[in-house]
């Protein structure tokens, strides 16, 4: 069977190479990705380093121009790009590996006290406002960096992947291929891992898409209030100082707007694969 021939076979994946949406999206995240990752050998500066005079507008030798203290943005954004992945990747993982598994146990045990205890503690963590919570921690951590500004986004961003896993869980715990695995002896565990989880792939997928982009954004709105990693640098952290020194004011809007086009366009290009992937997996949804 030709390589073709397999994808062919296999329809979600014959149908997302042929989504435009899903292209579109996995091609932008991608190239921003390798941006990231070969950041330093890209950059013509550190992102401390005084490049040449201030308040110079963009050009050949400065892409994005260079702030009021001659810092070279262009440098600055490829490295703060990197930090904004580690947030999105780390913060989006705990965040969803803690909402399925909260999700599912609490759905699988639906009624049990295992899950009303697990729902009281996501019911408890819905109702406290998450950034006010953000604000809380980050403001009295001593030392801020990239991995605890992700960690405490990822640990505080679960409550609604646990109660959306959990009503599909809700739907699936009663079907019959989970009841014969049920009859034949198989452990909760299981159950869950083979039948309930991975019938839910595509959704699970698409959560951790949208936790990504969460964290992403929670990462920038913290940065952006002056609650940011104290070392280090980020989209939102440029965008920070750039309001604090009124670029606007003074002329430099290439400081303040083009770290906000780059993250909006890495944002942007999540949401074209999600909503390419929720056409592709939807087969009611699907462009023939």
């Amino acid at each position: 069977m030709s390589f073709i021939e397999k994808i062919k076979k296999n329809d979600n994946l014959y149908f997302a190479l042929r989504n435009k949406k899903v292209i579109i999206g996995i091609s932008i995240f991608l190239f921003l990705l390798i941006v990231a990752i070969f950041g330093p050998l890209i950059a013509p500066y550190d992102y401390e380093e005084f490049a040449g005079q201030p308040y110079l507008s963009p050009s050949l030798e400065h892409f994005m121009g260079t702030s009021i203290f001659g810092r070279d943005i262009f440098s600055q954004v490829i490295y703060g790009l990197r930090s904004t992945f580690v947030v999105g990747f780390i913060g989006g993982t705990i965040g969803t590996i803690i909402g399925l598994i909260i999700g599912f146990f609490a759905g699988y045990k639906s009624g049990s006290f295992l899950d009303e205890l697990l729902m009281m503690m996501t019911n408890m963590l819905l109702v406290i406002p998450t950034i006010a919570l953000l604000i809380i921690l980050s403001a009295y951590l001593p030392y801020r960096g990239v991995i605890t500004q992700s960690m405490i986004i990822g640990f505080t961003s679960w409550p609604w992947v646990a109660r959306a896993v959990r009503s599909q869980t809700l739907s699936l715990r009663n079907k019959e291929f989970v009841n014969l695995s049920r009859i034949s002896g198989a452990s909760s565990f299981k159950i869950i891992k083979d039948d309930i989880a991975y019938n839910m792939f595509s959704y699970v997928f698409m959560v951790y898409i949208l936790q990504f982009a969460g964290a992403i954004l929670t990462s920038v709105s913290l940065d952006f209030i002056g609650l940011g990693p104290t070392r280090g640098i980020s989209l939102g952290l440029i965008m920070q100082n750039a309001v604090n020194w009124n670029a606007i004011q003074l002329g430099l809007w290439w400081w303040a707007i083009l770290p906000g086009v780059i993250l909006t366009v890495l944002v942007t290009s999540l949401y074209f694969i999600n909503t390419g992937l929720d056409e592709v997996f939807n087969p009611t949804l699907r462009e023939m």
